[in-house]
Formats: C-alpha cells, structure tokens, sequence
C-alpha cells in the first residue's frame, strides 16, 4: 500500500505540511509505505488545453501529455493507494501550484460525456487538506466553504471519495512583531498554536489511518 502527499505550500516545515507528515503516519501506522512530495521543488505548468488526454486513439488519451516536472509526481498520485493535498488558502482558493497540479492530475481523468463520467482505472482514497488564517466561524462570510465544497466535489466526482480536513486560525509567523500584521492579535495566535493545532495534527493522524483503513478494504 503506498500513499502519496502533495504539499501546495512553498514552506516544507509549516503548518500544511506538518499536517501532511501526520497524516502520513496514519497511513504508515496502517502499513502503507509513505512519500511527502513538495510542489515548489519542482518546475511545471498547469494545463496547456492541447486536449491530448481526450483524443480518440491518441497515444495520451487518459493522461497528460505535458512532459516536465509534474510527469512523475502525476504517475506517482495517479498509481498511489492514498493520495493526500494539502494547501494553505491563497486568496480564498488554492495556492496557484496546487491548482495547476490539480488541473494536470484531474482533467484527463474527465470525460465529456453527458455525465461527465470519469475514467480513472484505479482506486485511489482521497484526503484534501486546507489550511488558513481566518477563525472557523468566517469560512461562510468568506465565501471559503463554498471553495472547499466545490474542490471536494470535483475530487469525488473524479476518484469516487474526498475527505476534508480544515486547519483554520493557524500560526503564520514565529514572531508576528516582525511583520506589519496588526490584524491579528499575536498573543492569541500563538495560544491556539499550542492548544489547538495539536488536535488538528491528531486530526490527520487519524485521517491518514482512516484513508488507509479503506485503501485496505
């Protein structure tokens, strides 16, 4: 059994990714062998619309014909049991890394037929995970459950499943007076940092066993 996380985030010690590395361990406590994969390592675009994946008979039907940094990290999502994305909130949305990946991992899969059935060969367990700086109680006023939803729903519409995981109020500097972020009250920050983003590596932990728990079944 092999998993797969993607972090969409440029820190590879922060909060998304901490996330990811717990969730990894479920997963590993399950038995499954485990890689953490860093977007902003790696050189890529997203989708080019050539619509080679959708060619009758092409020799790239059902996958991306775009060669370059992303080609193994697709065939390794794409051949996974368990595949966890982990991305902060950019602007309300994904960060731009995750969405080209998403574009390149997705669209081949999709078919233009009247249900817009997907073609995936495989059985891949889903875990999206988001993290951001806003309280939980704004994600509506903010329009981000909306988002969340609307990726969840293309996930499952593609791999059959998606489990969602929210990380929110999150710690987004070691020490807040060195940046002009007066918005925030850094002092509250760094408590929820230590009494609440400890449940929510508990969280993945035990999404991981969970995503592999069904990979197994």
């Amino acid at each position: 059994m092999k998993a797969i996380a993607v972090n969409g985030s440029p820190r590879k010690t922060w909060n998304t990714a901490i996330l990811l590395e717990h969730a990894l361990a479920g997963t590993a406590k399950k038995g499954a062998e485990t890689e953490l994969v860093h977007l902003y390592d790696h050189d890529f675009k997203g989708c080019v619309s050539c619509f080679a994946c959708k060619k009758i008979g092409g020799k790239s039907y059902g996958r991306c014909a775009v060669n370059d940094g992303l080609t193994p990290i697709l065939e390794k999502a794409a051949g996974a049991d368990i595949l966890l994305l982990g991305t902060p909130v950019y602007f309300g949305s994904e960060t731009g890394e995750m969405r080209s990946f998403l574009e390149r991992l997705l669209f081949p899969f999709l078919t233009y037929t009247p249900d817009y059935a997907s073609i995936f060969p495989g059985r891949l367990r889903i875990g999206l995970v988001y993290t951001m700086n806003i309280p939980e109680q704004s994600l509506h006023s903010f329009g981000y459950d909306k988002t969340f939803a609307a990726t969840q729903r293309t996930l499952s519409r593609i791999f059959g499943n998606c489990e969602l995981l929210l990380s929110t109020d999150t710690y987004q500097f070691s020490d807040y007076s060195e940046y002009l972020s007066t918005c925030f009250d850094a002092e509250a920050k760094k408590k929820r940092r230590e009494d609440v983003f400890p449940e929510d590596c508990r969280r993945a932990f035990e999404l991981g066993e969970k995503l592999a728990a069904a990979a197994k079944g």
